[in-house]
């Protein structure tokens, strides 16, 4: 049962990391240009992929070229979707994006439908309903000055998790028991690093932007982009490493997709209570219960996706 204990630490890392980034976000970039910090990430990413390859004696060279240029497309891809997840976490909160981004099975679905031709049952087509129903429960019990914001807060993530999707499905089709493990990871790693550099590349705005938050903050800032860092190499390592070991992907896919909801939802509530300069949720009564209600429907609706076709 060791990788669903790999996919615990993953729901945690990932959750985590959701949360450091929306304080970053909040407190040093004021909600503007967050994704300036990308700087940081095409540094580290660049530098861990370096060090693991050199661990696992430059595996990567005996990988065909094919193979490799695919896995650093899926990190590249990732990097990218990195753009409208920080435009989310600017406008919307925590949780709220926690609960937005559970369409990724729904897209996982839809896309093996269309490339892959696998079917879609009734069942399914059910449960696309459920879970849509939680950022639709979400929009309406908001105010109607406040739904506009909601409406763009929906589709960044949308955007976000459709690019995501994209280069998750990539590593699934790739990854192979003939290959390195840490190899593969390394080479992900390596296209977020380039990802990134390319993105900074065409937006010199946005490093002037780093330079100027690192400088006022006086480096401080660095301590939480650290944090935020090692959370998503732990994902990266547990949720990829609980896919090979798992006795399915599926599974190991369906417990990280029903769990993560849930614990965003309580880590938000917990974090705001003990810890509320990173928490930073709204504990109205209407607020938990509006959020309580969209994550039980979440829920539902992976299980739902879940069952036998």
């Amino acid at each position: 049962m060791e990788w669903l204990s790999l996919v615990l630490v993953a729901v945690l890392s990932g959750s985590s990391h959701i949360y450091v980034d929306n304080y970053i976000s909040d407190v040093y970039f004021k909600g503007r240009n967050a994704v300036s910090q990308k700087l940081f990430f095409a540094i580290a990413f660049t530098v861990i992929a370096v060090v693991l390859m050199a661990i696992s004696g430059f595996e990567v060279f005996n990988f065909e070229p094919k193979v490799s240029l695919l896995l650093i497309l899926a990190g590249l891809l990732a990097s990218l979707a990195g753009i409208p997840y920080y435009r989310a976490l600017e406008i919307d909160d925590s949780t709220n994006l926690g609960i937005f981004i559970q369409i990724a099975p729904i897209l996982f679905l839809v896309l093996g439908w269309i490339f892959l031709g696998e079917s879609i049952s009734p069942i399914q087509m059910v449960a696309f309903v459920v879970i849509m129903m939680a950022p639709l429960l979400i929009l309406l019990t908001t105010g109607k000055r406040s739904r506009k914001v909601k409406l763009r807060a929906i589709f960044y993530a949308f955007l976000y998790v459709f690019v995501g999707v994209c280069g998750h499905l990539i590593f699934v089709k790739e990854n192979s028991s003939d290959l390195d493990f840490v190899s593969e990871i390394a080479l992900i790693l390596l296209g977020k690093g380039i990802g990134n550099a390319i993105i900074m590349a065409f937006k010199p705005k946005w490093v002037k932007r780093f330079i100027k938050i690192y400088r006022t903050s006086r480096g401080k800032v660095l301590r939480p982009l650290l944090g935020t860092f090692i959370f998503n190499l732990m994902k990266d390592f547990s949720y990829r490493a609980a896919l090979v070991l798992a006795p399915s992907a599926a599974l190991a896919s369906a417990v990280s997709d029903s769990a993560e909801p849930i614990v965003i939802f309580f880590m938000g509530i917990i974090l705001t209570l003990i810890w509320p300069s990173i928490g930073r949720e709204k504990l109205s009564k209407k607020s938990v219960l509006v959020h309580l209600a969209a994550t039980v429907l979440v829920v539902i609706g992976i299980i739902l996706l879940q069952m036998p076709v």
